[in-house]
């Protein structure tokens, strides 16, 4: 016979935040606010969320009392709260309050008080607060569930009962009926054991068989079926009465442990609910980081994609944008939807994204059955569901819809081939995540079309082609840089002069915008207006000042590269206004930068002086911006000597083609780096001369 009598015990029901890493380290770093009062209502714990509420540091809370240091009116509301909870032991739960940031910016917030119990009293009140600000200006914030936490408190009672040495019950335990609700009859026939849990008693009555058979200590725990029909957890202790070596009875008392069980499994399910609040709360902000990045419809709908695999291990997803004048919902993932007629959707067809979008809420299916009641609903046909889920492995379903400002600009479709219980805490997190996408598709949609109408205005304000001269080739390329949708300041321009000579620029106005659009515009008809008249470059510059002063912000710096060619000869004059040298590239592939001063940007108090330069027949003369040379990762002067030496690497017909050898250097100086400006290069090449010529 087995001597064994230990027995599990439950752990204490005391909560010592101070001892849990686990409740401290996710309090102290949630992404809501948190504090502890002790009975008193002084500060035991706060963590940095809670100082954004009060605007203080951690460490000023501690022991303090909320009058002592924050302001009326949310003082007010925490010991109203407090006062409440000591009356009535009960939760205070969304409590709403504003405060003001430094910056005048008002937050708003939400807050509960919770009672914590343990070993029967009171060990303070914990608060928990959230933002709603970023919730209600639909920037990034989810908005969680708030946990309820209660333990049952009970004076703990010992329920004594007595049996024969057999374990035979001969004598009455009046208490023990009175919560068992057992008549005395029942209780004399068969005993404790009858009320036991019946999954509890096979254990029980095989501990207890083995302890009269070892006359040792009897203890177990198990749950105890309730005069009202419910059950109640009880911890037993029974002892064996010998005398003269025999057992003469048992005498056992029960304890009623329900609050201290209750309050176990609910600090394993508020650490369990935390740890999955935490875990939605990454992988909404990690899914906001990548829409954030994502300038395009498509590549928002790539990262919708991944976040539906990742974070929800969604098996299918889908997003359909809502066009209102055609009343249809065209999907924009390739492969379609598979209850769906084909990439457009009329919203009249029941599916669980057209019904997102017709009742501006979330549609959850969670098992094919559901399915068929909601698309039943909504007016579906029954042969069309049965032949829908007859032919997919789909077995559970999610459409939200896409919302700005309470507009639809379409729907979110994920699916799983298993069927998909969907608590509340996931339905926050799936409206919150697509309210994220819904801001994504809205800026992508506004990005798109800004973009098309900055590229059309920017080309709109270069020439439309370049003049064809006899005796010269004119070549460009011009490449923007901005993955925004702002209009650049580069600039090129070529014109023949009326003594036949053919003038030839390179500008840069600095900064984005219509700002530097605008700036560029009249630097540019100003130019052509000044060389028509009087074309030296010198002369062109100094006019070029005057305009500028008369019209230009003096922080606005604009450099550019001015020369004026005879086609015959080649030969030519060259002024620059703080702009890179022209690169002068041989028939033989040797690049040299053209040794002269740079000069100053346009609108700086200067003599300007004009240089001669020549284009020998056979060679090109190249002027570009400083987006071509320069950039994050690589200097000026770094990028004057790339660019000089990689003309020794293009092959012979590159060289003697400007068309092909403006492709070459764009495309090598850019190799290798992210290109975060505009590129703007034109050629002026003269052909060689033949024995004809």
């Amino acid at each position: 016979m087995s001597a064994e009598t230990s027995v599990p015990r439950p752990r204490e029901s005391g909560l010592d935040i101070s001892d849990s890493d686990l409740f401290r380290g996710l309090m102290s770093e949630a992404p809501f606010a948190f504090a502890f009062f002790d009975p008193t209502g002084r500060f035991v714990r706060v963590n940095t969320t809670f100082t954004e509420l009060t605007g203080h540091p951690v460490e000023q809370h501690l022991d303090r009392l909320p009058a002592e240091l924050l302001s009326v009116d949310l003082t007010a509301i925490i010991d109203a709260a407090l006062r409440r909870i000591a009356e009535e032991g009960l939760p205070v739960t969304d409590q709403r309050l504003l405060t003001r940031a430094e910056n005048g910016d008002t937050r708003h917030w939400t807050v509960s008080f919770f009672p914590m119990h343990g070993d029967g009293a009171m060990l303070g009140t914990a608060l928990f607060g959230v933002d709603l600000t970023e919730r209600q200006t639909n920037e990034e914030e989810l908005r969680r569930s708030e946990e309820r936490y209660r333990s049952l408190v009970e004076s703990q009672q010992q329920l004594v009962w007595i049996t024969q040495p057999n374990g035979t019950v001969v004598e009455d335990a009046p208490q023990w009926r009175a919560i068992t609700g057992q008549g005395l009859e029942e209780y004399l026939a068969h005993g404790w054991l009858d009320a036991v849990h019946p999954d509890d008693r096979p254990g029980a009555e095989e501990a207890w068989r083995e302890a009269l058979r070892g006359r040792t200590m009897f203890e177990w725990s198990y749950r105890v079926r309730t005069r009202a029909s419910g059950y109640r957890h009880f911890e037993v202790r029974a002892v064996p009465i010998i005398r003269n070596g025999r057992v003469v009875e048992w005498v056992g008392a029960n304890t009623d442990v329900t609050p201290q069980r209750e309050a176990e499994e609910m600090r394993g399910r508020l650490t369990d609910q935390l740890g999955a609040a935490a875990l939605r709360t990454a992988r909404l902000q990690g899914a906001t980081a990548q829409l954030a990045e994502a300038l395009t419809v498509e590549q928002v709908v790539q990262v919708i994609i991944d976040v539906g695999r990742t974070a929800l291990a969604a098996d299918h997803s889908a997003v359909a944008l809502l066009d209102p004048d055609r009343a249809t919902l065209k999907v924009i993932n390739s492969g379609g939807i598979p209850d769906a007629p084909g990439e457009e959707i009329e919203l009249s067809h029941a599916n669980v994204m057209t019904m997102a979008v017709n009742s501006r809420r979330p549609v959850f299916a969670e098992a094919p059955a559901s399915l068929r009641t909601l698309l039943v609903d909504a007016g579906a046909e029954e042969d069309h569901i049965g032949a829908f889920l007859s032919h997919t492995d789909e077995r559970a379903w999610v459409g939200l819809p896409l919302l700005a400002a309470g507009r639809a600009l379409g729907a979110l479709r994920f699916s799983f081939t298993r069927t998909q219980k969907i608590s509340q805490e996931d339905g926050v997190f799936l409206e919150a995540l697509a309210g994220q996408c819904a801001l994504a598709v809205e800026r992508a949609t506004l990005f798109e079309r800004e973009h098309r109408t900055a590229e059309t205005l920017q080309r709109s304000l270069l020439p439309d082609r370049l003049p064809v001269v006899r005796g010269l080739v004119l070549s460009q390329r011009f490449r923007s840089g901005s993955r925004h949708v702002q209009v650049g300041g580069d600039w090129y321009d070529a014109f023949v002069l009326q003594d036949g000579r053919v003038a030839a620029v390179v500008g840069d106005v600095m900064g984005k915008g219509v700002k530097a659009a605008a700036g560029m515009g009249r630097i540019r008809n100003a130019m052509r207006a000044l060389a028509l008249t009087n074309p030296p470059p010198a002369a062109v510059l100094t006019g070029l000042d005057r305009v500028f002063e008369a019209t230009e912000e003096e922080e606005q710096v604009t450099t550019l590269a001015y020369m004026v060619v005879e086609p015959s000869t080649g030969e030519g004059t060259l002024a620059l206004a703080g702009h890179p040298p022209p690169l002068l590239v041989s028939p033989q592939g040797v690049g040299l930068l053209h040794e002269t001063e740079p000069g100053t940007p346009l609108g700086w108090a200067t003599s300007r002086k004009q240089f001669r330069f020549c284009v020998p027949p056979g060679h090109t003369a190249v002027l570009y911006s400083d987006g071509l040379v320069e950039n994050r990762k690589r200097g000026l002067d770094a990028g004057l000597r790339e660019l000089s030496s990689s003309v020794a690497e293009a092959p012979p017909e590159v060289v003697s083609s400007p068309h092909m050898l403006l492709d070459f250097l764009v495309d090598r100086m850019l190799s290798g780096y992210e290109q975060d400006d505009d590129v703007t290069v034109l050629a002026v090449h003269v052909p060689p001369t033949t024995k004809s010529d």
